[in-house]
């Protein structure tokens, strides 16, 4: 991983972690979206997505439960979608989509 893409992971997971203490936060459990992207590595890149540019973010719990975590770059940091990857979908490790050709 380059040093830029982990001065972005720290500073989605400082923000991630301000959204998440937030009242009404639902979903995965806040402390595995912490775990999955203090973890992970940038999978994908989305400069031009619908409302700011964003990545995908493939990490594990401490669990060992694979997250993948969409979110805008800073300085507004947004979660955007977290899911459990599929493996009919993604090649194993989650980091590679599968090609359906």
């Amino acid at each position: 991983m380059m040093h830029s893409d982990r001065y972005y992971l720290q500073h989605m997971l400082d923000h991630a972690r301000k959204i998440l203490a937030l009242p009404g936060s639902a979903g995965h459990r806040s402390y595995e979206i912490e775990e999955a992207v203090a973890a992970g590595e940038v999978i994908e890149d989305y400069p031009d997505d619908k409302y700011r540019p964003s990545c995908l973010i493939m990490g594990a719990t401490t669990t060992g439960r694979f997250l993948h975590v969409q979110a805008s770059y800073p300085p507004a940091v947004k979660i955007i979608t977290v899911y459990e990857p599929s493996p009919e979908e993604w090649e194993e490790g989650f980091s590679k989509r599968k090609s359906h050709e």
